[in-house]
């Protein structure tokens, strides 16, 4: 049989459409996760995927906090960037909160979180974690934003390290099939479709963008958290974009 894995793209506080994804999966997708062998992500889409694979249960604790993240930026006078406010502080107690104890080792080499050396510019792939704390700091690089989140990128084992999404936002693995996921329309698996207003696509750090205005304002969303009615609905776009994906590869129960 050949292996399948599951690969969530970067996307910033559009994270909550990969949450709505994990509900259908873990709803309707049975059997998509027997066959599942690993997990991958870049930025929220690492978060997404380190939800999966260690502590599935804590969907709607980790919904929550997006919901209760997003509303503090959007309360800021320059959101996410204005002085003083520490993104990467408040992160970090949201994924405190949510990862069990031993999630390093649930973890192990079955996730592949996505970072970007911050001097060099190179994608490296981490998949293994020598400790829960090892874990959650590779998380934290991942979703570092220049300038976004701070000013000084985040350090792992002795070097500086960035946002994922900057080199490599929706990994694909070399083995086996990959399922990707994104909330931004474009030639995936799982994602919005916006095929009937566009046909042109954009590279953006390895993953292809349909040039749409439903994009343009899906970007802006990513770094700019909408009021959370809107956050809902994409959260029900990814649930129902999930089960659409199943029901066509016959894996819906």
């Amino acid at each position: 049989m050949i292996p399948v894995n599951l690969s969530f793209g970067a996307c910033g506080f559009l994270g909550i459409y990969h949450l709505g994804v994990i509900s259908a999966i873990q709803t309707h997708g049975r059997k998509l996760l027997l066959t599942m062998k690993c997990f991958a992500g870049a930025s929220a889409g690492a978060l997404a995927a380190t939800l999966l694979a260690t502590a599935p249960e804590k969907l709607e604790d980790c919904k929550q906090f997006t919901y209760k993240f997003a509303k503090e930026v959007r309360s800021l006078k320059l959101g996410a960037v204005t002085p003083g406010y520490d993104f990467i502080r408040n992160l970090r107690d949201g994924i405190e909160d949510v990862l069990p104890a031993d999630a390093h080792k649930t973890a192990e080499s079955c996730l592949h979180i996505s970072i970007t050396h911050a001097k060099t510019g190179k994608n490296y792939m981490i998949s293994e974690f020598s400790s829960r704390d090892d874990l959650i700091k590779v998380l934290l690089a991942s979703c570092f934003v220049p300038f976004y989140a701070g000013i000084s990128a985040v350090e792992y084992r002795g070097e500086k390290w960035m946002d994922g999404g900057l080199s490599n936002s929706l990994p694909i693995f070399s083995f086996g099939r990959t399922v990707t996921v994104t909330p931004f329309s474009g030639p995936y698996d799982i994602c919005p479709d916006d095929t009937g207003l566009m046909t042109t696509c954009v590279k953006l750090a390895n993953q292809n963008v349909l040039l749409s205005m439903n994009n343009v304002r899906r970007l802006n969303q990513a770094l700019f958290p909408p009021v959370k009615q809107k956050m809902e609905l994409l959260y029900q776009m990814g649930y129902d974009n999930a089960v659409k994906y199943l029901r066509a590869e016959n894996l819906f129960l």
